[in-house]
């Protein structure tokens, strides 16, 4: 199933990738299962007894980061919760995007439901409202190293503070509560330092950004193979004997996508020998490409990891005989920064190759076609400028590949004097992931004008058709100029919502590994 059709989620099981993107992109209804109710209610439980007892615990009777040996007396611990939101609502600039504020609402809820935090349920019934009724905090996105004020903003509109969108509308917190029917809260014990603490914000971003990533890595491999058709490229170079000798997985894939999107085209076939060898940008196809998918499968494997575990701290340990809290840093964002850099290095593995295939199709020397695919060169211009997008495309997605998980600005007065900076991973890897959406459209529109101008060759695989077709409906033939803009954004919006790739499963049946979709691996 795909995510768009994924109309409700259940959460106290295992929470997939297409899960997260069918909340947080496509609105799917969150409910609570059993199972989930009883864990949140447990944790709770345990929390108050050890309260009543006296116990020590950070975060809910000490104050915070460097200020944790100063003991806060059980009539402040409202005022506790209720600072820390205030205080680390810092977050400065631009605001996040509505479907990144719902994943990482999603991504509190299944952090803290996992029964180890200590939250009331009636706290968390308010997030599951808020994305029920498409009511969805003011975020800003600058200025957090992997947690804390993006999502203390988040959470302030819990207790009627900071504003939020409802209606498609951004006004004040109480407005917007107002309007949706829902009372403001006070929180209890822990509750604004667990709605705080944890990866949260990088993995709900991180998510949807890697979902992009996955979606134009098998975009590629179609693509790939066009651009392979229409240059008169060799398929002896995916030669299953061939690939099998070095037996990487993704790179096997990417050969036998590549052989089942040509496998009925007679353009391929009358051009099987016209070379001895192709450039790397054509033959390497499942080199590359396998290379980068195995990296984003890794990151998928790793994010799905995260969003299933429990970031908070410190941990209220329910199944002891006396129970305990646990004070650690599983709230730290490495795992998924670190996996996120790593995405960006693939995507723009994928976008510099398909920089360099566009590049042959528009060249005449290498394509064997008119100039910049256009008849009448010199007095048009036809698509000499899109490359020139790819390139600066392609710039920046090298800047952003530069790992932000490397770096490390010590915070807290040195208590946090390492940082993983795992969320400023996530929020290139949005970026990487729009660009290279970007990128592959600027290829594909270089492939269906090529097209226009091979009358004389045989007739492209059925794949390659339906490819066409689909473009024919809102792209006119070029025969002069033509304002190109409306055009690559259609084809990115293609991309982007995976409709390309069902356009050509619909014609060759079940070609890629696409679990990702639901999230299952």
């Amino acid at each position: 199933m795909h995510a768009k059709d994924i109309r409700k989620v259940v959460l106290g099981n295992r929470l997939t990738l297409g899960e997260v993107v069918a909340v947080a992109r496509f609105k799917a209804d969150v409910e609570f299962s059993a199972v989930y109710q009883v864990k949140v209610d447990k944790s709770r439980r345990l929390l108050e007894k050890q309260i009543e007892q006296g116990e020590i615990m950070y975060g809910v009777n000490t104050g915070f980061g460097a200020l944790y040996t100063q003991i806060i007396s059980p009539e402040e611990t409202a005022q506790l919760q209720r600072n820390i939101l205030l205080s680390h609502a810092a977050s400065v600039g631009e605001p996040l995007p509505k479907e990144v504020v719902r994943a990482i609402m999603l991504m509190v809820l299944q952090n803290l439901g996992q029964g180890y935090s200590g939250v009331r349920l009636e706290t968390l019934e308010m997030y599951r409202q808020f994305l029920n009724l498409n009511l969805t905090p003011f975020s800003p996105k600058e200025g957090s190293v992997g947690y804390l004020s993006p999502e203390a903003h988040i959470a302030l509109v819990l207790i009627g503070e900071g504003q939020a969108y409802f209606g498609g509308e951004l006004m004040s917190a109480k407005k917007a509560l107002h309007l949706a029917g829902i009372e403001p809260i006070t929180l209890s014990a822990k509750e604004g330092l667990a709605l705080t603490s944890g990866t949260t914000s990088p993995t709900g971003m991180g998510a949807l950004a890697l979902y992009d990533m996955l979606k134009a890595a098998e975009t590629a491999d179609i693509i790939g193979a066009m651009s392979l058709e229409v240059l008169k490229g060799t398929v002896r170079a995916f030669d299953e004997r061939l690939i099998s000798v070095r037996p990487h997985k993704e790179q096997q894939e990417t050969a036998s996508n590549i052989r089942k999107i040509l496998s009925d085209s007679h353009m391929a076939k009358a051009f099987e020998n016209y070379r001895l060898q192709d450039p790397l940008s054509l033959r390497a196809i499942p080199q590359l490409h396998g290379a980068a998918k195995k990296t984003l499968n890794d990151a998928h494997t790793t994010i799905e990891i995260e969003m299933n575990g429990c970031s908070d701290n410190p941990i209220l340990w329910p199944d002891s005989e006396e129970g305990g809290t646990i004070s650690g840093c599983n709230c730290d964002s490495s795992y998924v920064g670190i996996e996120l850099d790593s995405a960006c290095i693939a995507a723009a593995a994928l976008a510099k190759m398909s920089e360099r295939r566009n590049s042959r199709l528009i060249n005449e020397k290498h394509s064997e076609l008119p100039n910049f695919l256009i008849k009448n060169a010199g007095l048009n211009s036809g698509l000499m400028i899109p490359q020139y997008s790819q390139a600066g495309l392609l710039n920046d997605m090298k800047i952003l590949s530069h790992p932000a998980t490397a770096d490390s600005i010590p915070t807290c007065a040195d208590q946090e004097d390492y940082v993983a900076m795992g969320y400023n991973a996530a929020k290139k890897a949005r970026e990487v992931a729009s660009k290279l959406e970007y990128v592959l459209a600027i290829e594909l529109l270089s492939i269906y004008t090529a097209h226009q101008l091979t009358d004389n060759y045989p007739s492209p695989g059925s794949a390659s058709q339906a490819v066409l077709d689909k473009l024919a409906c809102f792209i006119p033939k070029m025969e002069e100029d033509q304002y190109l803009y409306p055009f690559l954004e259609g084809i990115r919006d293609l991309i982007h919502s995976g409709e390309m790739i069902q356009c050509v499963e619909d014609k060759l049946g079940k070609i890629f590994n696409k679990e990702f979709i639901n999230g299952n691996l």
